[in-house]
């Protein structure tokens, strides 16, 4: 097969793809950015190395921004690129107030997600367009997740513990 058939029948399969496999694909790319920013920059520079620190005033601070503000930063790039889908990060405790659940679906999603720590689909209207929405557990993957949400003054739980759902990310793609 040559890499022209190759890519031809590669872009009939995607074209096949499914709300779900999108969605499910998407975050796939996502969890693996924001868990290497995480663990390889974050976590080594302030936790193991000592370097540097992250912070919610990174600017001010000269430091590392959060792995939260990488992830809204780039779900803000991808809205002004014009992409026909949206993406946040959502908490039942969440430290910033804006990134609590809006919607009937965020609610139930997050708190289906932990509970089964399994990823909650739905469709909901909003504004009069009908969505598939898809929210994912978003877990503590390394020391400094934990540290920032237990230690922060705005926290509105303190106990988290790693491998845990700390919230999650929602997907919403127009239907």
């Amino acid at each position: 097969m040559t890499l022209m058939a190759l890519s031809s029948t590669a872009v009939v399969q995607a074209a096949a793809w499914g709300y779900k496999e999108i969605a499910d694909a998407l975050h796939a790319v996502m969890e693996a950015d924001r868990t290497v920013y995480t663990r390889l920059i974050v976590n080594r520079l302030q936790n193991q190395e000592k370097v540097i620190t992250a912070s919610e005033h990174w600017k001010d601070d000269k430091a590392l921004v959060l792995p939260a503000q990488m992830f809204r930063y780039g779900s803000e790039m991808v809205a002004e690129k014009g992409a026909n889908f949206s993406y946040s990060l959502l908490s039942l405790w969440p430290v910033n107030k804006q990134n609590a659940p809006k919607t009937d679906v965020e609610k139930e999603g997050l708190e289906a997600i932990n509970k089964s720590g399994a990823p909650f689909y739905k469709e909901e209207t909003l504004g009069g367009t009908k969505y598939f929405t898809a929210i994912y557990p978003d877990k503590a993957v390394a020391k400094a997740c934990i540290s920032c949400h237990n230690d922060h003054k705005d926290s509105p739980r303190r106990d988290f513990k790693m491998g845990e759902t700390m919230g999650g990310v929602v997907i919403r793609i127009p239907m």
